[in-house]
């Protein structure tokens, strides 16, 4: 599907991934309204973005905050793709040494990252569900899971059965919306350099990117919204989940 002229929302819009698929969509002919909860960095994206973006604040985990973003996307003409980037990583043993996690810090991650990301996907699918088709497709979702998918490190239980989960439901989700020609594709990403990565020391930054067999560095947010274009625009793929992570596989620590 041709972008161009389109509406793309994206949640978690403000800093790493989203913002960085946000400014592809929009270099591609897009408007896009981006979502997040740190309104005090909206006013610097939006100037970045120019007069084609337009910040809604919310939490995904809200119904009446993600049918607000929806319907300012609606607003701008047809809502044609959505990203969904929005996520927490709360790090944290089963048994640490303050002894078991805390119920309240798993349901937290998995809140956000999975109940937040279906609550996007089920709202913004209504709206696509209307489209007139175009090139076939009457909408394109694009969600976020992470190789800790598939090889979860110590600490990241709750992060990982999160990112397992959204991996786990992105064939259904396509099965489920085929009879309305909307796509879904989740990509999971290996060791970028996002905000989350960002407070690390130099040297820790360093052993994550020697972690990588090539490239070897921490992959670039550009990288992870050109293959949002490219799923955007082609329309075979569907249903897939796409690791991204220049053939890292995670070792147990």
């Amino acid at each position: 599907m041709d972008i161009h002229g389109n509406v793309a929302l994206v949640t978690g819009g403000t800093s790493g991934l989203g913002l960085a698929s946000a400014r592809r969509l929009v270099a591609s002919g897009a408007r896009v309204v981006f979502m997040g909860r740190r309104s005090d960095r909206a006013e610097k994206v939006t100037a970045d973005l120019g007069s084609h973006a337009v910040f809604v604040p919310g939490d995904v985990t809200r119904t009446e905050d993600v049918a607000a973003a929806v319907d300012a996307a609606r607003s701008l003409g047809r809502l044609g793709a959505l990203i969904s980037c929005a996520g927490i990583a709360v790090p944290g043993r089963t048994l640490g040494r303050r002894g078991p996690l805390p119920l309240e810090d798993f349901e937290r991650v998995v809140r956000v990252n999975l109940l937040g990301t279906f609550n996007v996907v089920r709202l913004a699918a209504e709206a696509m569900a209307a489209n007139q088709p175009v090139d076939g497709d009457r909408g394109v979702v694009v969600c976020t899971s992470s190789i800790a998918a598939y090889e979860g490190q110590e600490g990241q239980t709750a992060y990982t059965a999160a990112k397992a989960a959204i991996a786990g439901m992105t064939l259904p989700l396509a099965r489920d919306l085929a009879r309305h020609a909307i796509r879904v594709v989740t990509i999971a990403p290996g060791l970028f350099d996002t905000p989350m990565v960002a407070g690390l020391s130099h040297e820790a930054r360093d052993s994550l990117a020697r972690q990588t067999p090539h490239p070897v560095r921490l992959g670039r947010t550009e990288e992870f919204a050109s293959l949002v274009a490219h799923i955007i625009d082609n329309p075979m793929l569907n249903g897939e989940v796409i690791r991204l992570d220049g053939a890292v596989r995670l070792g147990p620590i």
